[in-house]
């Protein structure tokens, strides 16, 4: 079905969870009261408007994912290193399925897990995805030159990006260029599993 054009109907729907949110906009705090910074100085640098930054360090906000990762380039880092209390002290780091984190959710029971990510300088996060089926997520574009990887382990994922859509069955892959809006959607009438590895420029 790749490069058919469909009309722009899907909608932001789902959420970040609330355990999610509470923890960023705490480490959001931190950081920012370490680099003496207001929160007006802060919503500066990120582009955010203050009240929304007030929200986000309270828990009370759903920003996108985009929001957030802007906040945390502001604040020196990326919004996976606010997820993690230091930096591994061994060469090899192992997440049991408990230190997986629930980041993203919808209502028809659609989950989006952040299972790791590289560290330092980070290049890549590792991420495993449901969707249920007629479920969807509306991405918003990501720095120039990002990209991200896709392995589909059962059901069929769409895939839009730039009015081309693809569908990617099980044992396939593929790579989408996100510097652009795009979605990810379950058209089947089976759950979609799938693996999701992000790459962000900086």
């Amino acid at each position: 079905m790749a490069g058919d054009e469909r009309p722009d109907e899907l909608t932001d729907e789902g959420a970040l969870t609330a355990r999610f949110l509470a923890r960023i906009g705490e480490r959001v705090r931190e950081l920012r009261t370490e680099k003496a910074l207001t929160v007006q100085q802060l919503a500066d640098r990120a582009g955010v408007s203050r009240r929304l930054l007030t929200q986000i360090e309270h828990g009370q906000a759903n920003p996108s994912l985009v929001t957030v990762t802007r906040l945390a380039r502001a604040l020196g880092t990326e919004f996976t290193a606010l997820l993690d209390d230091a930096a591994p002290a061994a060469p090899i780091t192992v997440r049991g399925p408990d230190e997986h984190v629930l980041v993203w959710s919808s209502d028809a029971g659609s989950t989006a897990h952040l299972l790791a990510s590289t560290s330092r300088d980070r290049s890549a996060d590792l991420w495993r995805w449901r969707l249920a089926p007629g479920d969807r997520y509306q991405g918003h574009a990501d720095p120039a030159r990002s990209q991200e990887l896709f392995h589909v382990l059962s059901g069929t994922l769409t895939l839009n990006a730039d009015e081309q859509w693809a569908e990617v069955g099980a044992g396939e892959s593929a790579r989408l260029d996100s510097d652009r809006r795009y979605s990810y959607a379950n058209e089947g009438d089976e759950e979609c599993v799938f693996v999701r590895v992000v790459s962000l420029t900086s």
